[in-house]
């Protein structure tokens, strides 16, 4: 090749390669500008799963543990916060087809998930457990085999208990609430969720919890995290300084408190976990 042609494709190769990185880079940065830019961070959360995120019944917000770490987020971000509610099986859509920014929606960390998207710090360590009624006779997570359960649809409870119980029989329903009547109507055996989930509902049932009991075992161990869009580090990094700030400051603790604590009806004497790792299902 004659030397004036290879330097004019040398020089062409290497502006093409500066763009491409250049893209890259920019890319990776389009979240977190754009939602700077628009002003307001978008937050999917449940919005049925008391106390991460509920229906205030005398302002008719959507409030808890989780919409305060996404408020916290915001202010950081110099933002305003936009909740949407979500139903379980929209949550990972949602984010990937950009419909909302983030996820505060009692999201569990597995390894199934990390392949479509990142999750923040973790934010909760929960169990999933099994709520039967009294007179069910059932003791232990065996006596399930064969019987009919209700879940959740879109969450991790499902594949969890046909693991502990694989002849078990499923039923689903699209949010908490509606599982936990169908419960109550005679629908199935038992209902499975997050423990903190199964005592909230349990302690609403006031004169009514002799006639329901929650099994001593755990089907397994749920770290919560926030879910962020694939690809996006420079938004996952703002998040995560965001939480640690939350754990170093003390203000994490008080947030505990605040949801989960002796004055709550979880009545939780204090935390079992800190914000400061990333935890993946077990």
């Amino acid at each position: 090749m004659h030397p004036t042609r290879r330097t004019v494709h040398t020089f062409f190769a290497v502006t093409a390669l500066a763009a491409t990185l250049l893209g890259a880079s920019l890319a990776h940065a389009d979240q977190l500008d754009d939602i700077k830019k628009k002003g307001t961070l978008v937050v999917g959360v449940l919005g049925t799963d008391e106390p991460n995120s509920f229906i205030d019944p005398k302002t008719r917000e959507i409030i808890g543990y989780e919409v305060d770490l996404a408020r916290s987020i915001a202010t950081k971000l110099g933002v305003k916060l936009e909740i949407k509610q979500l139903a379980v099986a929209a949550r990972i859509p949602e984010l990937q087809q950009g419909h909302v920014d983030l996820l505060a929606a009692s999201l569990t960390h597995n390894k199934e998930r990390e392949a479509v998207i990142d999750f923040s710090l973790t934010t909760f360590v929960t169990g999933q457990k099994v709520l039967v009624r009294s007179d069910s006779g059932i003791q232990d997570l065996k006596a399930l085999s064969g019987k009919k359960v209700i879940t959740i649809k879109g969450g991790t409870q499902e594949p969890n208990i046909r693991k502990a119980v694989p002849n078990v029989d499923v039923v689903t329903f699209d949010t908490g609430p509606q599982a936990f009547q169908a419960l109550q109507q005679g629908k199935g055996v038992a209902f499975v969720n997050d423990e903190v989930s199964l005592i909230d509902q349990y302690a609403k049932l006031g004169g009514a919890q002799s006639q329901y009991k929650i099994l001593a075992q755990n089907i397994s161990i749920e770290p919560l995290a926030l879910g962020i869009k694939k690809g996006e580090p420079q938004f996952k990094a703002q998040v995560d300084e965001v939480l640690r700030g939350l754990e170093k400051s003390g203000d994490a603790d008080k947030l505990f408190l605040k949801w989960y604590g002796p004055a709550t009806p979880l009545k939780f004497p204090s935390r079992s976990f800190k914000i400061d790792s990333d935890k993946v299902e077990s």
